[in-house]
This record gives C-alpha cells, structure tokens and sequence, in this order.
C-alpha cells in the first residue's frame, strides 16, 4: 500500500524555508536493487550482533565488507539526496536506523505501523532494547504531525510506559493520533501492541512548531 506522507510542508507552513535545518524531502525511486541492498543490509546487522564463526572468518568477512564501503563511499551524498529516509514503500521508509515499520493508515485521526523488531534490536534475553522502542514512538509522532497537516515540529519530549516485553520476530501494531493541540504545541499518544492485543508499551510526548530561524 503507497502513502503519501510526504506532503511539502510549505503548504501548512509558509516559513519552512527559514527554519534553518530540515530539508524538504521528496520521495526517491532508487529502482529495486536498493530495496534488495537493504533486505540484506538487515539481515547483516542481524548476524553483526549474532554470528560467532571461527576467529579467522572475521578477517575474510571484514575485507569484503570494506570493499563494500570503498564502492558506495565515492557516492555518498548530503542530507535529503540519498534514498534513505524517503522509500514510502520500504520498510522503515527505506532507512536502517529505523526499525522496518509499514504504513497500513496516514490519517488524521491517527496513524498505524506494522513492524517487527529483529536480532539486532535485542536489549537482552530475546527482548528489544528498551532504547528502540522511543525511536519507533518518535518516528511515529512525526508521522502523527504531518498526518494532521500541522507545521514542521521537533520533540519537545517523549515519555514511554513498558508494560510488557517487546518480542523479535513477530509482528506488532503501533497507533499514534493528536491528543491535544495548543498552538505551536501538539501532544501526541500512541501505543504498541502484539497480535494478541495485549499493550506491549505506551508512549506520550509534546510536538512543538518550530519558529523562523530555528534548526
């Protein structure tokens, strides 16, 4: 399913320009391989933080992989140019810093993911690192802020509730929707929760409109 939750914020906000540090993100097409790039790239990160060979595999592993950075190196590009962050139809949008979430609704009303966490997201005992879980509620509140159409907005803060623990290799459901707004401020809460619907962790934070001339 495509969504276009890359509306030009310019359309809400006539400032965007002299806010200093977003650029305006346009959506990529990369063509497939890079979709493949990163299925794989997930995959490695998983096995980075898993895999226990024989000593000497490391150096053969560690030359291919530094021949891997020697051919995308000469390409690398600024902010908003490379494909990352801007793959609607990725996982995580086509990003390896976000956990691979899906976009099933872009509303108003609220916004939901699909996701599921993998190895690599492991705090300990086969559960996801505490620390993941507010990367995915705060790329879920950004969602929430352009869904409703309001101004560019950064994290004021972001308060998460651990209710239970958060499994790998399953399929989870978050939500997040508009609490509150206040002028420049937007309180927003969402949630995280497994197939069975039982609440896994609870987020709320503030969303506060950047003003002319901030980054």
């Amino acid at each position: 399913m495509t969504h276009d939750y890359g509306l030009d914020p310019r359309r809400v906000d006539p400032e965007y320009n002299r806010h200093g540090g977003f650029p305006v993100f346009e959506a990529a097409q990369p063509g497939p391989g890079f979709g493949r790039f990163l299925t794989a790239m997930r995959r490695l990160q998983d096995l980075a933080v898993s895999a226990n060979p024989a000593p000497e595999t490391w150096d053969v592993v560690a030359d291919r992989v530094e021949a891997l950075v020697a051919d995308l190196a000469p390409y690398e590009a600024p902010e908003g140019e490379g494909p990352a962050h801007r793959v609607p139809d990725l996982p995580g949008a086509g990003s390896l810093l976000a956990p691979p979430w899906t976009v099933d609704k872009f509303e108003a009303d609220e916004v939901r993911l699909r996701v599921t966490f993998s190895r690599y997201h492991v705090g300990g005992n086969s559960a996801v690192h505490g620390g993941v879980l507010p990367m995915l509620f705060d790329s879920l509140f950004g969602m929430v802020v352009h869904a409703t159409g309001r101004p560019i907005s950064r994290t004021a803060y972001l308060h998460v509730d651990y209710r239970r623990v958060t499994p790998i290799n399953v399929e989870l459901y978050a939500r997040g929707w508009l609490r509150e707004a206040q002028g420049r401020k937007a309180f927003i809460n969402a949630e995280l929760r497994d197939g069975d619907d039982n609440l896994l962790a609870e987020s709320n934070g503030l969303m506060i409109q950047l003003l002319a001339g901030q980054p």
